[in-house]
């Protein structure tokens, strides 16, 4: 187990807390859009100097694994569990609601593909364009995306998915990611 000091930061949500979990990960997405912002202004001036391709790699490699296995996390995990929880009920705006973020999960994919070849041809150091307004999009539909989620579907599944089927959702994330949901 992590100790935390004070002063210190806070030991990482584990997969037996997988709601705070997915909160954090919405922390490091954000993170890593920063840094997408900030190697756009980057390049422009610089091109795919050794800054840059360490960059773009770290970049390349969260969004291609972390920030997928979030997404399965949500689609494949929390979502079935959502509306498992609801039956019996009028879940029309749960529907709507689970829908529409997975609607922005795929939005957000079209988004990142063609950044993704840009950064991977950064991180190999060749030259590349990495417009601004792309990194902008994709910064600022995955900032939407996040605040919905924290606003909205973090705290009905706190209320509505019972202790059970979380420890589940936590073992799933942990075995997503080959034992360390982390």
């Amino acid at each position: 187990m992590a100790v935390s000091f004070p002063g210190g930061p806070a030991p990482a949500p584990g997969a037996d807390d997988p709601l705070a979990l997915l909160s954090a990960c919405h922390g490091r997405i954000a993170r890593q859009c920063a840094t997408l912002m900030r190697l756009a202004a980057h390049v422009p001036l610089h091109g795919s100097d050794a800054a840059a391709q360490t960059a773009a790699a770290a970049v390349v490699r969260y969004f291609d694994t972390a920030a997928a296995h979030h997404h399965e996390d949500e689609e494949e995990d929390l979502f079935p569990a959502l509306i498992e929880s609801m039956a019996g009920s009028d879940a029309g705006c749960l529907h709507a609601l689970v829908e529409g973020l997975v609607a922005e999960h795929r939005r957000l994919a079209d988004l990142w593909s063609p950044l993704r070849q840009a950064l991977s041809e950064i991180a190999a150091g060749r030259s590349a364009a990495l417009p601004l307004v792309q990194a902008g999009a994709f910064a600022d539909a995955y900032t939407a995306h996040i605040r919905r989620e924290e606003d909205e579907l973090l705290p009905m599944a706190a209320r509505l998915i019972p202790d059970d089927a979380l420890a589940e959702i936590g073992q799933a994330m942990k075995e997503r990611r080959g034992g360390d949901a982390g």
